[in-house]
């Protein structure tokens, strides 16, 4: 049960990284970016086959990062350049990297890095365990991921890249470049998500073309599930509510396994917990305007009885 908890905790962590590249795109530019779908097996294929090839490990995680920034560019350059709505944009780069992630992997769906020396080995080199290895690179690469974003979304590029997402006009107005905002938060957000992938890849012990497939529904329940429990009204508690929301939607999928959910159906369970985040407010008012008349009716009945 320990080890199983531990195991949901890395996987929350490393997801997290994620979750602060869907966080960029859906709340600071307002922007529904599918990329992710392809960035983050596209992160994870390079850093295999950087692996296979005796690339350093450390080194892989640039060259996935690099990669997810690759795609991001991609995505921001059909919707700026060429003006194709976001969303298809997203479907467009999303559907063409499924071919381009199998090109990087050689023609093979499916890359097992199961004999090939990765980070975990050599942190264990360290002198640390091998089941805490995980955990602490895991803690090491999202805490600096989340203070990194947070000092980034700070800072004046940070800050004309909120105002993208909160008034595109008001900045257009004082001469601001939404197009270029735009396109560096794409960047910036794939670049997490390549960056997980890569993680996964080396995590996992393999690297698949179909590891990307519901990972911004995934990504956006992190989000959801952390404005929920944690309320924020600021950047610094966003970012820290979407790497909680990871750790609980791993958590989530944990308990549900455990009651005895098939493993077919988690992705049915995602999209419902999702419907459920995104609609809450709405579902809140129908149920009290449901209620109201019940009520009307119950105070009629007292001040009758009373009367009576």
């Amino acid at each position: 049960m320990w080890f199983a908890l531990l195991g949901t905790l890395e996987q929350g962590l490393v997801y997290g990284l994620m979750a602060l590249g869907v966080y960029i795109t859906f709340r600071i530019l307002d922007f529904p970016d599918l990329t992710v779908d392809g960035s983050f097996p596209m992160g994870a294929a390079v850093a295999a086959m950087g692996l296979v090839s005796g690339v350093n490990p450390f080194l892989t995680l640039v060259m996935a990062t690099l990669a997810g920034a690759a795609a991001g560019a991609i995505t921001g350059l059909l919707h700026t350049k060429l003006k194709i709505s976001g969303l298809l944009s997203g479907i467009l780069t999303m559907t063409a990297l499924y071919s381009i992630n199998l090109r990087i992997m050689g023609g093979r769906p499916n890359i097992p890095l199961l004999r090939v020396a990765d980070l975990f080995d050599i942190v264990v080199g360290w002198g640390i365990s091998k089941r805490m290895a995980p955990v602490l690179v895991f803690v090491v690469f999202c805490l600096l991921g989340k203070l990194a974003l947070d000092w980034f979304l700070h800072s004046q590029l940070g800050l004309a890249m909120r105002a993208t997402g909160d008034n595109e006009q008001m900045l257009r107005s004082l001469g601001g470049n939404t197009d270029t905002m735009k396109l560096f938060g794409l960047i910036l957000a794939n670049a997490f998500v390549g960056l997980s992938g890569g993680l996964v890849a080396q995590y996992q012990g393999f690297a698949d073309a179909n590891l990307g497939i519901g990972m911004i529904v995934s990504g956006l329940a992190s989000v959801i599930i952390g404005e929920v429990l944690l309320r924020p009204q600021t950047v610094v508690a966003a970012t820290l509510g979407a790497v909680i929301g990871s750790v609980i939607y791993r958590l989530v999928i944990f308990v549900a396994l455990r009651v005895g959910l098939a493993p077919t159906d988690l992705k049915l369970m995602t999209a419902v917990l999702v419907v459920f985040a995104l609609s809450g407010g709405t579902l809140q008012t129908l149920w009290q305007r449901i209620r109201s008349p019940k009520e009307d009716k119950e105070a009629v009945g007292s001040v009758d009885n009373a009367a009576r």
